[in-house]
């Protein structure tokens, strides 16, 4: 096993389940991919970036949940809630019914829209849901939602887009769009709930992942990332890792999942499926920024997860008010955590906490921020755009690929690497040399 993010960790543990031995190996001293724990100067403990899941994510949770983590204690669910400060936009209702009426009620009671805007919403959803949520490959998220009133693309489906995918409407595909609308609004009770993480992400999947394999009596390597991949005569696949100790043997396994990001996926198949290689050396990806900021006046009543109105100049989509992260300050005053998401950013650390410092101050009424820390990852997700062409499961005999950027339902989200984790390690049973 290659890689020990979020999908790397879903397929070992499967396989290790299924009765397999396994051997993972990960790069990075921590695990956990895009989704992992750092640790600043001072000890705190962040994500890399700040990630949410829903409540339709049933593959993140299932697993949470088979790992031993409370998913009570280590989750604040809310319903999601898209209003941005002067109260425009669409916030889901508490699930109490079938899904189809909390949607009906939320777009009823959404704040800033008139009847017209309202009911260019119902008309299109009704059209989504005639077409059985499905839309040309060729389609994007603007030709799917043709006929939506302009505020409704510009207070609900952009939002959405930006923050599912990582990338605006006419860059995204409109059938992956669809797809995740239906299973996050309408296949299941508080399916589009916000779950976010009371402590570092590391510590609901990865971390618990590693414990359980080493229990378990699999080999984790953090900290070896494997150089070369090797098909040898024999069938078997031989793995040169970097380590210090140059003596020790070369690695040699039956099967390989491959889970490591696509650029790496592509550097390690270059001689064993040139055509592989290409198409996951082609992905597109878009950066996504985290400012981290304590503040001392942040209001009382900032929710946990709050929308933004976001310009060039004022480029932040939402501000996360971390209420149990806090830290006093010399006035004998207490400060918490903010967590402010720039997705497709594309401006210098210095210029976007500038422009944060602003939008806080116009949008949120938030002086002073002490900004400790802005996380800029510029391979964050792969672009989901119309008709791409991703790369299949399958390498090679016996070479198993999986990760978020991998063929399969969804774009580049926690659930979609998981799912695809364990989808690799199921073909282990049926594909062995």
């Amino acid at each position: 096993m290659i890689g020990a993010g979020w999908a790397g960790c879903a397929a070992a543990v499967a396989a290790t389940r299924a009765g397999h031995a396994v051997t993972l190996f990960e790069a990075a001293a921590e695990p956990g991919g895009r989704a992992r724990n750092v640790s600043l100067p001072d000890g705190l403990q962040l994500d890399n970036g700040q990630h949410i899941l829903i409540g339709a994510y049933s593959a993140c949770l299932q697993l949470m949940q088979e790992l031993g983590v409370n998913l009570h204690d280590a989750l604040l669910r809310l319903p999601l809630d898209l209003r941005t400060p002067d109260g425009a936009g669409l916030a889901m209702p508490s699930p109490a019914g079938h899904p189809q009426i909390d949607v009906l009620r939320a777009v009823v009671n959404a704040g800033g829209w008139n009847w017209r805007e309202r009911f260019s919403l119902l008309r299109t959803a009704a059209r989504w849901q005639w077409q059985g949520f499905k839309a040309p490959d060729s389609a994007s998220v603007l030709d799917a939602c043709r006929g939506l009133h302009p505020r409704i693309l510009q207070d609900l489906v952009t939002p959405l887009c930006v923050s599912a995918f990582n990338s605006l409407p006419e860059n995204t595909s409109g059938a992956v769009f669809l797809r995740v609308m239906q299973d996050a609004l309408l296949a299941e009770r508080g399916g589009s709930d916000v779950l976010i993480a009371r402590t570092p992400l590391g510590d609901l999947l990865p971390r618990p992942a590693t414990r359980w394999l080493r229990d378990q009596g699999a080999s984790v390597h953090c900290g070896l990332r494997v150089r070369y991949l090797t098909r040898t005569g024999d069938g078997n696949w031989h793995l040169d890792c970097a380590a210090d100790d140059d003596t020790l043997p070369l690695p040699q396994f039956h099967q390989v999942i491959l889970a490591a990001p696509a650029r790496e996926a592509a550097r390690l198949t270059s001689g064993i499926s040139p055509s592989w290689s290409a198409m996951a050396q082609s992905l597109q990806h878009m950066p996504i920024a985290t400012t981290y900021a304590w503040c001392e006046n942040a209001a009382e009543n900032l929710p946990p997860m709050q929308a933004l109105r976001d310009t060039p100049e004022r480029p932040a989509q939402f501000v996360f008010c971390h209420k149990d992260r806090l830290r006093p300050t010399p006035a004998g005053r207490t400060a918490r955590l903010l967590a402010f998401v720039t997705s497709c950013c594309d401006l210098e650390r210095e210029t976007l906490e500038q422009a944060i410092r602003l939008q806080a101050q116009e949008q949120l009424g938030l002086k002073n921020l002490d900004i400790i820390a802005t996380l800029i990852d510029r391979r964050a997700t792969f672009v989901c755009s119309p008709a791409l062409q991703r790369p299949p499961a399958s390498v090679a005999p016996g070479l198993h690929a999986c990760g978020d950027y991998v063929e399969g339902p969804y774009p580049a989200t926690l659930e979609g690497a998981v799912r695809s984790g364990l989808a690799a390690a199921a073909a282990l049973a049926t594909s062995a040399p």
